[in-house]
């Protein structure tokens, strides 16, 4: 039996995107050839096809082009979870694609045409439009159709495992067996919740581990489906879960209790008749990630350019309020947990930590009179936009921090392991809403607005929260 396996992933994928391509190349031979005969109205049939084929013009086109639009597929996110989607969401999204891409390719390609009429623009742009449409839609229904009648006979299957007590998921388990319309679960055991499941040898469920042994299990039977079949105490489980989760793009599903029907936090998605909240963690689309850093490069260099009289200046301040030097640089932990430098403007005294980790509060006496105005008002944030040039942060995300402190939140909130996933920023919606932590409990405080940042994260959220931090500092009203 064929699973969604790795390997099987890529090779939907890259099937799905070469379906795409020769759609697009179908469509623009098609298109091309359209342009030809218009043009050449008054030659013959063989004219204009031997005019065809001696253009140098149609050769890149018919090869680059449906390369582009392959590209913007990918950017939109396209190519994401192939085999979850919904055929008619796929159309829907085809059809808002295929008019931007029309649109880009009108301009670059079209607008020279010699035309008698403009009239003849629109008729080309439809030609385009109708034609991309209509060859990407049915590659793509006929791909999704194929591949969910395969699913539908088992030829692909989800390897699924259930988490919680050996009642429940055994009673889960036998429902969902004894439905003839849950077919794509490919059911292989549960995790117990408990330390000793006393379970281990029954013949109806086989027993795989302890939870906390997920992420072993995971690479070792290529998981895709997480059930969570626990109504109480889910948050220790689900602080453990998510991160994950998360990081191996597996979509969790949770048994809900009578809280979360009456919060109508319940999805529609159907296990057995049993309804499920589904968990899943999308990233940013491509061309969004791609602008976001091409953003974060511009943004720190024209920075780091049109402000360097302010560092000039600053630096002064930092090197007449105490001896020492001027820059301070400290590990903390950026995206999957590697470490890098950050740099700041020094804003307490030399060998401030020299007993060891702390953090300041507002009457610390280990700030500088001139680092307490730096605090206030963000400034000495500023040499961050040196570690944005390098890839280590962003303009906008969650506040780095260092492993010590990382280790004593993670007792305590597990789930903040799902920042790790993404980059550290010089701001954060939990930096402009909170202010600077005193302890591990106002830590954990803060990270309320960092996870609604990651569960949120877009371009507009971004360039909000940028105008907050930079409102922030107008008002030295920083903590």
């Amino acid at each position: 039996m064929e699973t969604t396996k790795q390997l099987n992933k890529k090779q939907i994928v890259t099937l799905y995107a070469l379906m795409d391509y020769f759609a697009s190349m179908l469509a623009w031979f098609l298109f091309f050839t359209f342009r030809k005969f218009a043009e050449l109205y008054h030659s013959t049939s063989a004219e204009v096809w031997q005019s065809i084929f001696v253009d140098w013009k149609f050769y890149v086109g018919i090869f680059v082009i449906p390369l582009c639009w392959v590209v913007l597929y990918a950017l939109y996110g396209t190519y994401n979870h192939v085999w979850k989607k919904s055929r008619l969401k796929e159309f829907t999204q085809t059809f808002y694609i295929v008019v931007f891409g029309s649109v880009c390719l009108f301009f670059a390609v079209i607008l020279d045409d010699q035309i008698t009429d403009y009239k003849d623009y629109i008729i080309l742009f439809l030609r385009l439009f109708g034609l991309q449409l209509l060859f990407t839609s049915i590659a793509r229904l006929s791909f999704l159709t194929i591949l969910k009648y395969r699913i539908k006979k088992k030829k692909i299957t989800f390897n699924t495992i259930f988490i919680g007590n050996y009642d429940t998921c055994c009673s889960l388990i036998e429902a969902i067996k004894s439905k003839p319309n849950n077919l794509e679960n490919n059911i292989l055991g549960y995790i117990s919740i408990s330390e000793d499941p006393h379970v281990e040898n029954d013949s109806k469920i086989k027993y795989l581990g302890n939870y906390e042994q997920l992420e072993n299990l995971i690479k070792q039977f290529h998981i895709e489906e997480v059930i969570v079949a626990v109504k109480d105490d889910k948050q220790t489980i689900l602080g453990k879960l998510l991160p994950q989760v998360a990081l191996n793009k597996i979509v969790l599903k949770i048994l809900p209790n009578i809280e979360d029907h009456l919060l109508q936090t319940v999805k529609d998605t159907n296990i057995a008749n049993e309804a499920f909240i589904e968990v899943s963690f999308d990233e940013m689309p491509q061309w969004q990630m791609l602008c976001k850093r091409i953003i974060d490069i511009i943004f720190a260099t024209l920075i780091l350019t049109i402000l360097s009289p302010l560092y000039l200046v600053l630096a002064i301040g930092v090197k007449r309020s105490s001896p020492g030097s001027i820059f301070y640089r400290q590990e903390r932990v950026g995206k999957n947990g590697r470490p890098f430098h950050i740099i700041k403007f020094r804003s307490m005294y030399e060998n401030a930590e020299a007993n060891g980790p702390q953090l300041s509060n507002e009457f610390d006496n280990r700030i500088t009179k001139f680092g307490l105005f730096l605090r206030r008002t963000h400034l000495d944030e500023m040499p961050q936009f040196i570690n944005v040039l390098k890839g280590d942060m962003s303009l906008v995300g969650h506040r780095p921090e260092r492993q010590y402190y990382i280790d004593q939140i993670m007792q305590k909130a597990p789930y903040y392991s799902l920042l790790l996933l993404e980059k550290p920023g010089v701001t954060s919606w939990g930096q402009v809403s909170y202010g600077y932590a005193e302890n591990v409990d106002q830590m954990i405080e803060r990270l309320r607005y960092d996870l609604m940042y990651f569960e949120n994260k877009s371009l507009t959220l971004d360039i909000k929260i940028i105008i907050y931090t930079i409102l922030c500092m107008l008002k030295k009203s920083g903590k």
